[in-house]
């Protein structure tokens, strides 16, 4: 692991890119990359493209800019030993670092010799951002297989995607004076016999989920509105379906209302454990001593698996406490998640045919 590679995730984590508001990250990037190989531009959705060759893309490397965290979050980072710790260190500013270190390495070393292939620095992939970044990367890049990078989860393949919906629901109603008024339905009473409604199509295998809950006006107020944002989340489309039918029908007597309005929806799939692009990586970690788990999550890769496309999630980092103040990677593992991805790239961009 080189110094310069440390530098970088702290520079990144350091540099504010809530979802929705990535300018900064991406202007950061474009500035770091000024003098390095290839042909760097930004998309339709703000993502930065870093290709290289030309006709469609064997590969493309999705590693998502954007973070959990507002643009007003301290995000300094510390050292604990071998530990960097700090907000977005690990999610996604490690995996966007060794993308470069990586890619970088590779391109000076073989560039001329590799298929055509890019590295998407993708905006919108945390909470609502819904994908949008890496949406428009299969849309405009039409790439034969995706890898989706994340800082942590160096120890698993993610070859299972979860999918989900998100909701938000609201009742509105008259309100009223809680004695004088005693009586008249409340618009938090009747949310949440609404979310007790929903929560019945929760089973471990497609849980359901209810985010925050907001309303009212004070004590002595029958409220006059209340709002829950709920998502499911699964394995299959079936489950999926299944909730947007529900929140689609959901009705409450006059005088109350009930609006639903859909924030986000992830596809679910799953990669072929025959396919090339998962024999190629479990040979990569064969070399490097890296187990061949495999695992199930939510990443950019969704939006591949959905339209047909091979893809995984690979991850750079060990770490803990993702999407915390007190997020962790151990910075002594960094060096093993690089030598994976230039592994990788090296590999298919030179000797694998799709």
């Amino acid at each position: 692991m080189t110094p310069d590679l440390v530098e970088d995730v702290v520079a990144l984590a350091q540099t504010p890119a809530p979802t929705f508001a990535e300018e900064e990250r991406i202007a950061w990037l474009e500035r770091r990359l000024a003098d390095a190989p290839g042909r760097r531009e930004r998309d339709g959705a703000g993502n930065l493209i870093w290709s290289w060759g030309s006709g469609r893309p064997r590969l493309v490397v999705a590693a998502h800019v954007d973070t959990v965290f507002p643009a007003e979050t301290d995000l300094t980072v510390r050292r604990e030993g071998d530990d960097l710790v700090g907000p977005g260190v690990g999610d996604n500013a490690a995996a966007v670092a060794v993308a470069i270190h990586a890619t970088e390495a590779l391109l000076r070393e073989s560039g001329d010799a590799l298929a055509p292939g890019a590295i998407a620095f993708t905006v919108g992939e945390e909470g609502l951002g819904d994908l949008r970044g890496v949406r428009e990367v299969v849309r405009s890049l039409d790439p034969e297989a995706l890898i989706a990078l994340e800082g942590h989860m160096l120890d698993e393949v993610v070859v299972d995607a979860v999918g989900s919906v998100r909701f938000r629901v609201e009742v509105s109603g008259p309100g009223g004076h809680s004695w004088q008024d005693r009586g008249t339905p409340g618009a938090i009473d009747a949310l949440l016999e609404l979310a007790a409604e929903l929560r019945t199509f929760s089973n471990p295998d497609s849980p359901v989920n209810i985010g925050t809950i907001v309303g009212g006006r004070s004590v002595n107020t029958i409220a006059d509105r209340a709002e829950m944002v709920v998502e499911r989340r699964s394995l299959e489309s079936g489950p999926l379906a299944e909730f947007d039918s529900a929140l689609a029908n959901l009705r409450l007597p006059e005088p109350l209302a009930v609006e639903v309005e859909l924030l986000g929806r992830r596809p679910a799939g799953r990669l072929d454990r025959a396919a090339p692009l998962l024999s190629a990586v479990l040979a990569v970690r064969a070399r490097l001593g890296l187990e061949p788990r495999l695992g199930e999550g939510s990443t950019d890769a969704n939006a591949a698996l959905a339209l047909g496309v091979p893809a995984l999630c690979i991850g750079v980092s060990r770490g803990s406490s993702m999407h915390a103040l007190d997020e962790r990677i151990d910075a002594s593992s960094l060096a093993l998640g690089a030598a994976q991805l230039q592994g990788l790239l090296s590999d298919w961009l030179l000797r694998y045919e799709i």
